[in-house]
């Protein structure tokens, strides 16, 4: 219909529905894809038909179809399923897509083609002729589809679009679902559909102080929606259509002076009706007898000039902007025809104010302001408000699979239990026996009293740690895991150059290739910059990493001969520790009873802190024994089985029962602090007992030889599981490494496969230029010569359009350097040296 906007649908493109899905249910799913084939291909038929393009009442249903079924989507699959959803931007179909890995913008675009849909339907109403203005049908079907369309974006923005959040610092960001422009639309429908109400109201002949009412409530909806696109920032403003956008397409028309014409234009109207209202309050009778017998009677004529010297004013600004804008030809005409209108009435009535009535004109900030009678509102179609309606008995999509609410739920306290265990229980219980065992070194224990216990042979708990060396060919296990860590490294290292042989391969040839043709792209090392910066932070991880294997090298070369020494055989590692000798006569005299009490003593508290290791390792036991026969599945899918048919389940929802169930650990985690609190009373006591030992044996100098020979075996032990733990972790990761490496690699390959593709596809358009340059000239004017954006480039897939990459970005959108979704970012370094 001429006179009425309709918002135009959204272009999108093909989506790899199949091959997203079955990745994610084969990988996170907790299912087989195969289970899911008709619900993937009723998902793909549910798009084609859904997501607009076609102006179709049965399109309606298609869309409110899909939307419950994408409600239903959604409640299934997490919002980013490395699914890529391209739309183009409103009013610029041909433009670059803004392409995003997330549900809930393939929900937003729905909603507003859904919008655009609606708008499209009620501006298709025949209403540019006398018989189709007259059509109550016509009107009613139009204002109807008006308030539908508000309604649907209303929906989109206070519902769908405050969950449409954005990965930080993207700048592929689809402004024309910003609030501030959907709300603009939202009131444009409104306006629209007033205006309809308007429109009735005049054919019918209603009386002027209704019309009135009707205009001026129409031209607050207009005067709100041109306030909407005035106030948003200039990039979205910018996508209304203008002359200057558009090159006076006629597809388009100069939508912001449309919109405020037609606020001046209602604004026009409603005065002029209100200026016949107060014509009609002054009775001629009544205003003849006052002339006659010269009374101060003052009727309501100075009202009338006034307003309609306002109106007048409202046309005039009206057909000013209807002018000078690219505007339809019968909103022009009828600002036109109501400025002539409102003039003749103001030139009539002035010539009688002056002739007869002499009434006083006010100015207009005196005129009361006429009251809005609002008769439409935003009306959300009942299938967006309640989509299970929409379904019916229709199988509901993946219903079968569990929730990723649901599955989150489930990882969440999985990490929650692990991080539990791990930082309440087994780093605490570590931490504990790397206290006592460094206090215990300190204090020379037990060596010392196994010294004096044992002056030949030697104690038991040696032989076990050197038994335990020997079984496990210590010296040999040592070295060939350094070995295996240093191949690690290597194949690493080697990785990352092959990365950057293939970023130095692509910037050869595209130095090449700008000698042959002028390529109006990013030179190689500016496209690249963020690849180079995450290849320069992986060599300095690799060479923290060296320095920390070499640290681990030279630990091993200073205590290499005497952790080979626990390997010897018993009788040769005990003829090695010098032996003591304790006469008879030593042990009676008093000293030497002394001296033994303090070591029987010190003896008590070594087992009763040996106890405590026991009771410590038993609640480590426990507390992984429950963790790994804890499975909380069972109950969160009874939860969820509790919530609505397609309720939005979210990991938030089950926090209560996460909660509980975590409180199942809160006893092993007390039991830690007693056990804590206990070792540090022992530690002191053993302090204090063994220096009572050391004075009361302070001049055996035998027996302290053969102390520092066993110190030094059982030091060679603890260096030795010092040493082993080390290169265990250091082969961890560089096995982490290497998967991050090689994920590298393939970015910097597809990073590399699209810059070749996009020289051949511009030496291929160059040799099509030279082709074209050949043959007769053309009109360059004609829509067949159309010059491309200057900051295009043609996409090698389906023919999308892509955009220039802006500096420090590459083509595939890589997150910055200090981006958190680089999970590499925070690696841990193999352990340094410790202490020696």
């Amino acid at each position: 219909m001429a006179n009425l906007l309709s918002i135009p649908f959204k272009k999108t493109y093909p989506i790899e529905i199949k091959e997203a899905t079955r990745a994610y249910i084969s990988h996170q799913g907790g299912a087989h894809p195969d289970e899911f084939k008709r619900d993937i291909k009723s998902w793909q038929d549910l798009r084609k038909d859904g997501v607009g393009g076609v102006v179709h009442e049965n399109r309606v249903e298609s869309s409110l179809l899909y939307h419950a079924q994408l409600v239903s989507i959604l409640t299934k699959l997490p919002t980013d399923m490395q699914l890529a959803i391209a739309y183009a931007p409103a009013f610029t179909p041909s433009s670059i897509p803004i392409t995003l890995n997330n549900l809930v913008f393939e929900r937003a675009c729905l909603l507003f083609n859904l919008g655009a849909l609606y708008s499209q339907l009620g501006g298709a109403q025949d209403r540019s002729n006398n018989e189709g203005i007259k059509s109550a049908a016509a009107n009613y079907q139009a204002r109807l589809m008006c308030q539908q369309a508000a309604g649907t974006l209303f929906f989109l923005h206070s519902v769908v679009l405050p969950k449409l959040v954005y990965p930080p610092g993207d700048e592929e960001i689809p402004l024309d679902l910003s609030n501030g422009f959907v709300k603009g639309l939202e009131w444009l429908m409104l306006a629209q559909a007033q205006e309809c109400f308007w429109q009735m109201a005049k054919i019918n002949q209603y009386r002027n102080s209704v019309i009135a009412k009707i205009a001026a409530a129409t031209a607050s909806f207009y005067r709100s929606a041109a306030a909407a696109f005035r106030n948003a920032p200039s990039q979205v403003r910018a996508l209304l259509p203008s002359l200057t956008l558009y090159n006076h397409s006629d597809l388009y028309k100069d939508w912001l002076p449309h919109i405020e014409t037609k606020e001046h234009h209602f604004a026009s109207v409603a005065e002029y009706r209100e200026s016949m209202v107060e014509y009609e309050a002054s009775p001629n009778i009544f205003l003849t007898l006052a002339i006659i017998h010269n009374s101060n009677y003052s009727g309501r004529y100075g009202n009338e000039l006034g307003r309609l010297a306002k109106a007048q004013m409202e046309a005039k600004q009206a057909y000013d902007i209807a002018r000078r804008g690219k505007i339809a030809a019968t909103v022009l005409q009828d600002a036109q025809s109501l400025l002539e209108t409102v003039k003749k009435g103001e030139s009539q009535a002035h010539r009688d104010n002056d002739l007869i009535y002499h009434q006083d004109v006010p100015s207009p900030s005196a005129l009361t302001a006429i009251q809005e009678a609002k008769l439409v509102s935003s009306t959300i179609p009942k299938g967006l408000q309640n989509p299970s309606s929409v379904l019916g008995t229709r199988h509901q999509l993946f219903s079968e699979l569990a929730g990723w609410g649901s599955r989150e739920a489930i990882n969440i306290y999985k990490d929650r239990k692990r991080n539990l265990i791990k930082d309440n229980i087994l780093d605490v219980a570590q931490e504990l026996q790397d206290r006592a065992d460094e206090e215990l070194r300190k204090l020379n224990l037990p060596s010392a009293l196994e010294a004096l216990e044992r002056p030949i042979g030697l104690p038991p708990s040696l032989l076990r740690k050197a038994e335990e060396v020997r079984l496990e060919n210590g010296p040999a296990k040592i070295e060939a895991s350094i070995e295996d860590v240093q191949r690690l490294a290597r194949q690493d290292l080697t990785i990352l150059e092959e990365a950057l042989d293939i970023l130095d391969t692509e910037a050869s040839e595209d130095e090449a290739a700008r000698k042959e043709v002028p390529l109006n792209r990013l030179k190689s090392y500016e496209a690249n910059v963020e690849l180079i910066e995450k290849s320069t932070r992986y060599r300095s991880i690799l060479t923290q990493a060296a320095e920390s294997d070499e640290t681990v090298r030279q630990k091993w070369d200073e205590w290499e001969e005497n952790i080979s020494e626990l390997t010897l055989d018993e009788e040769i590692l005990e003829a090695s520790v010098p032996s003591s000798t304790i006469t008879p006569t030593s042990q009676t005299t008093p000293q030497g009873k002394q001296t033994r009490n303090h070591a029987r003593a010190l003896r008590v508290k070594l087992e009763e802190l040996d106890t405590v290791r026991r009771d410590r390792d038993q609640i480590v036991h426990r507390a992984q024994t429950l963790a790994d026969a804890d499975d909380i599945q069972e109950r969160i899918m009874q939860a969820s089985s509790g919530f609505e048919r397609m309720a939005d389940v979210t990991p938030d929802m089950f926090e209560d029962i996460l909660d509980e169930e975590l409180g199942k650990y809160d006893k092993f985690i007390v039991e830690m602090t007693e056990i804590q609190k206990k070792q540090e009373e022992m530690i002191t006591e053993i302090q204090n007992r063994n220096t009572q030992f050391l004075d009361s044996r302070r001049d055996d100098p035998i027996v302290k030889e053969r102390e520092i020979a066993l110190q030094s075996l059982d030091m060679a032990y603890s260096k030795y599981r010092e040493i082993t733990r080390n290169l265990e972790e250091g082969f961890k990761f560089y096995n982490d490494l290497a998967a991050i490496l090689i994920q590298f690699k393939e970015v910097c390959k597809t990073w590399s496969h699209h810059r070749n593709q996009e020289i051949h596809a511009l030496t291929r358009a160059m040799q099509s230029m030279s082709i074209k340059d050949e043959e007769p000239c053309e009109d360059v004017s004609s829509p067949k010569h159309k010059p491309a954006p200057k900051n295009a480039q043609v996409h090698p897939v389906q023919g999308i359009p892509s955009r220039k990459v802006p500096l420090g970005k590459s083509s595939l959108g890589l997150p910055a350097i200090n981006s958190s979704e680089w999970d590499f970012e925070e690696l841990t370094l193999p352990p340094g040296p410790g202490e020696k």
